[in-house]
């Protein structure tokens, strides 16, 4: 009767053991899907090409290839300057509430000659806010013809390395660095890739996401 009564304490106990949520392996964050926040202008936006074409949609076919549990979303907008991307980051962080969020915006202020003191302020907001969501952000840096002046030019350049390094976020310093001296690869205009560059872009892109991921 003992040996009977001790052996249906130690079966209860392991079944107790067994059962308890703290004892129940947790699955990793690496098996939780992770959303990828995708907020640019037309660069991002698959300008004149499909949009399965566009680098975007190229990353997220990559990612699903490599097994990676990621979900990119597209807010890209052709046309955007960083005024009207702070207007509605906001909007998206809360509607997408995103994990990692990719900045691509500062070309349109750049051809326009836009205060860069303006620019530089709205990027610097856009990151605060991502941050304050609880994003990871990578800010895709982008430089504009030498033909707006050596100073503008450089000083345009430097908002991207300065915000990356105060902020300590990660940066791509040239988006389309793989790109930009091949005429081939440049739509008429000489300013958007064509479809056949997009590959070169979301491989770029790739090796700075993959590991924040």
């Amino acid at each position: 009767m003992k040996i009977y009564i001790y052996g249906l304490i130690c079966l209860i106990s392991s079944s107790l053991v067994f059962n308890s949520p703290q004892a129940m392996t947790e699955p990793t964050s690496d098996h939780k899907q992770k959303t990828v926040l995708v907020f640019g202008d037309s660069l991002s936006a698959a300008y004149n090409i499909k949009i399965e074409q566009g680098w975007v949609s190229l990353l997220q076919d990559f990612l699903n290839q490599q097994n990676k549990p990621v979900k990119m979303i597209n807010a890209s907008i052709s046309g955007e300057t960083t005024h009207g991307g702070l207007e509605r980051i906001q909007r998206q962080l809360e509607l997408y509430k995103p994990d990692i969020v990719i900045i691509e915006l500062g070309g349109n202020d750049g051809l326009r000659g836009l205060s860069l003191t303006a620019t530089r302020e709205n990027l610097t907001q856009m990151v605060n806010l991502s941050l304050k969501h609880s994003a990871k952000v990578l800010l895709a840096g982008i430089k504009i013809p030498p033909n707006y002046g050596r100073t503008y030019t450089t000083r345009f350049e430097q908002i991207y390395s300065d915000l990356a390094q105060i902020k300590q976020v990660e940066l791509i310093p040239f988006l389309l660095e793989p790109v930009a001296k091949d005429l081939t690869l440049l739509q008429p205009d000489g300013i958007h890739p064509k479809a056949k560059a997009q590959p070169l872009i979301m491989e770029l892109v790739s090796k700075h996401l993959i590991p924040m991921l």
